[in-house]
Formats: structure tokens, C-alpha cells, sequence
């Protein structure tokens, strides 16, 4: 496997810099194993490709201290010229450069590519982070445990979004490289954090193997009992940053019911037919075929998709098919699977163009997210898979985000 570690000492980085030939080759290989069947590209075209193609970010831009603790970012790189960036602040998913159809490299992740900005935005919307200790909402921000509530940060209106306003996405991480092709990230949630009891110990690694998956395995201990609802909040344009809207994307996801929303995106409890609905999304469709259906009471709440799926049982062991989705200009293709019960698909409704993401704005559903989850409110939702974590047992979750090109 040829995959190169970056730690953020300046010198080290000089010494670990991604040489032109062999970036032109990882895109040659990668071209040839394309489902599409397309020619595979001259030298001069390799030569051409990587003069334009999209780079990660500096490490000196991530080298920062924040909140007393050293940020730094971590590159992978596969054998096929897949390459991705990592930062412990939010234990991030910066970038993720993928070759399109053409062998070009795309950075298919939209968010900022410096520490500053994430600090310092008011406007973060999570951008690739990791989300705990509890993904999604949680209605009216309390829950009850054996008849004892636990009263959370009102951040979404009445309710607690995403952990709170000092959530994990916030938090800096201690990471350790793993072999050559992972980086583990780690972090101890206090009892009490953001109002949540128990002393949490969390555990994410993100592996980027030779078949162009980045694996994410998420783990989680507790010393008293909790809920824990833990998820990657990396917002996607498979036609890469500054390329429009994500509407003429197209879009599958293995789910046969959602469960709808209130006014507020809080679930009403009940499981919901997509058939007949915006929400059938059951054979690829193109993702803004049916947003503005404004006649649907959930896309009127939503303002768009902000859903989640109640993904159909996997039919074996393992991994289970989440979602496909086909960028309409690059023919990036990204299959979603993961052990989880849920999916929230989130089509940009609130992005206003506030944030400079990568040389551009973050315009108007110019990305989508596909969070792999346990539903959201379930702590305070009986008949929805439990999300509670007990002194004992260990919370461990697998999700897959797999590229190949079409």
C-alpha cells in the first residue's frame, strides 16, 4: 500500500510531499478500474490532470493551538491516488480527493480548508466533523433516564442539536497514527458535558484501504449509563467545491419508510411510506427532481430534505447498503453503507453563502449530507432503536463511504 502519513512538523512535511509522478500515476490506475470503460489517459493527459487537479490543504494552515491543546492535520493516500485530510479539532474530515471521470482530482468534501475558520466561524455547519454525544435532535433538550432528566443546551429553538453548543465538533481531539493507512482519534467527554451524564470515552478511526473506502469505526465506553448517538457531519459535492448546486446529483436510498417531522424536526413517532412521496428515493433519482414540492407538508417543514430514512434490514451479516449517489458532471459515484439503523439526508437548505469554503461560497443546497445514525429524539421515543449506553457494554458502529466512477 502506498499511502503516505503527514504529522505536523514543517520539516517532515517538506520531506513527505506527494511527488507529481507518482499522483499522475495513482490517477492512471485508478482511471483503469473505472466502471464506465472509459480510454485510459495518455501521458500527457496524466501530466495535464495533475497541473489542475485539486491538492489538500497545508498542515501549517491546521497548526494551531485551541483551547490549550496542539491542532494538527493528517494526510492518507491510497494506491489508487485517493487522498484525504483529517484534523483532531471535531476529529474533521477536511478533504477527500477523488479522480472523476477523467482521471482529474476532486475534492468531494465541502468545508473550510484552514483552522481559523473553524474556530472562529458563527456559521459552522458542522463541516465534516464528527457529532456526539448525540447526533441529531433530542426534543425540547431533556431526556430521562430511569425517571432521573437530564436537562441539555437548547441550541435548535426548544430543542439540543448535535450535543449542544460545546459538542464534539468543537472539541480537540487527541489522534495517533495507526500502521500507515489510519489515524485514530480519541476523546473523554465529561460527566455533565453539555448536560449529558457519564464519563464518556470515545474512539474514532478513519481507515482509507486499497478498494477506496474511507471506513470510519466509531467506539464508546461509558461509568454510567447514557445515550450515545455518534456520526460524521461531512457535507458532499461529488463535482467538487464551487461547481453548483447538488440537485442534478443522483440519488438512492435503501430506505422503504422516514419518519416526519414537526414544525421544529422533531419525529412524531410514526414511520411513514415513501411511496407515492418526495421521499421515494428508492431508485436513483435526481436529487432536486421533487425539493421545492412545497405541497408536502415534510418538504415545507424540512425546508427540503432534513429527514430521516429508516434504512430496510440488511439481508446478511456486515455492512448494509445505506445509499449511491452519482455526481452528474465528475461520474464520482459514492456508495454509503454502515451498520446503523438510520440515515439523515440533509440537502443544504440552510446554506446562505456566509462561509468562503474552499475559494468559493457555501451557496444555497450547494451540498448534501448523508449521516449514518440511530434516529433522531430516540432517547425520548420508546418504539425507536435504543440509544442507550450502559456501564459494561461498548457502543461500536461502522460506517463505509466507497468512490469508483461511472
Amino acid at each position: 500500500m502506498h499511502v503516505i502519513f503527514v504529522n505536523v512538523s514543517k520539516s517532515y512535511m517538506k520531506r513527505t510531499l506527494f511527488p507529481a509522478a507518482i499522483v499522475c500515476l495513482s490517477i492512471f490506475q485508478f482511471a483503469c478500474n473505472n466502471q464506465s470503460g472509459d480510454k485510459q489517459p495518455d501521458k500527457k493527459m496524466n501530466d495535464t490532470i495533475s497541473a489542475v487537479a485539486a491538492a489538500l490543504p497545508a498542515v501549517t494552515a491546521f497548526e494551531q493551538t485551541v483551547d490549550g491543546k496542539q491542532v494538527s492535520l493528517y494526510k492518507l493516500k491510497n494506491a489508487k491516488g485517493i487522498q484525504v485530510a483529517i484534523t483532531n479539532y471535531g476529529a474533521r474530515l477536511v478533504s477527500l480527493l477523488v479522480p472523476d471521470k477523467k482521471g482529474k482530482l476532486t475534492d468531494v468534501i465541502i468545508g473550510f480548508d484552514n483552522i481559523t475558520d473553524f474556530v472562529s466561524t458563527t456559521t459552522d455547519f458542522y463541516f465534516g466533523a464528527i457529532i456526539g454525544r448525540y447526533g441529531n435532535r433530542i426534543a425540547k433538550a431533556k431526556f430521562k433516564i430511569d425517571g432521573v432528566e437530564y436537562k441539555l443546551a437548547a441550541n435548535n429553538g426548544v430543542n439540543s442539536l448535535h450535543g449542544g453548543p460545546k459538542g464534539f465538533e468543537n472539541q480537540v481531539w487527541d489522534a495517533k497514527p495507526l500502521e500507515e493507512n489510519a489515524v485514530e482519534l480519541t476523546y473523554v467527554s465529561a460527566d455533565g458535558e453539555e448536560g449529558f451524564p457519564g464519563k464518556l470515552n470515545v474512539k474514532v478511526v478513519y481507515t482509507l484501504t486499497d478498494d477506496n473506502e474511507l471506513k470510519i469505526d466509531y467506539e464508546a465506553t461509558t461509568d454510567k449509563k447514557t445515550v450515545c448517538n455518534l456520526t460524521n457531519h461531512a457535507f458532499f459535492n461529488l463535482n467538487g467545491p464551487g461547481s453548483g448546486s447538488i440537485n442534478g446529483h443522483q440519488l438512492m436510498i435503501n430506505a422503504e419508510t422516514y419518519t416526519p417531522v414537526d414544525e421544529t424536526l422533531i419525529p412524531t413517532g410514526k414511520l411513514e411510506k415513501v411511496e407515492g412521496t418526495p421521499f421515494d428515493f428508492r431508485k436513483s433519482t435526481a436529487i432536486g427532481d421533487r425539493v421545492n414540492d412545497t405541497t408536502n407538508a415534510q418538504i415545507k417543514n424540512g425546508a427540503g430534505y432534513d429527514h430521516n430514512f429508516v434504512l430496510n434490514p440488511n439481508k446478511g451479516a456486515g455492512l448494509n447498503i445505506a445509499a449511491t449517489v452519482l455526481g452528474d458532471q465528475s461520474g464520482i459515484f459514492m456508495e454509503v453503507l454502515t451498520t446503523e439503523p438510520g440515515l439523515q439526508f440533509y440537502g443544504g437548505n440552510f446554506m446562505k453563502g456566509l462561509n468562503t469554503i474552499k475559494g468559493t461560497k457555501d451557496e444555497y443546497r450547494t451540498a448534501f449530507c448523508l449521516e449514518t445514525q440511530h434516529y433522531p429524539d430516540s432517547p425520548n421515543q420508546p418504539a425507536f432503536p435504543s440509544t442507550l449506553l450502559e456501564p459494561g457494554k461498548v457502543y461500536k458502529t461502522t460506517s463505509v463511504y466507497k468512490f469508483s466512477v461511472k
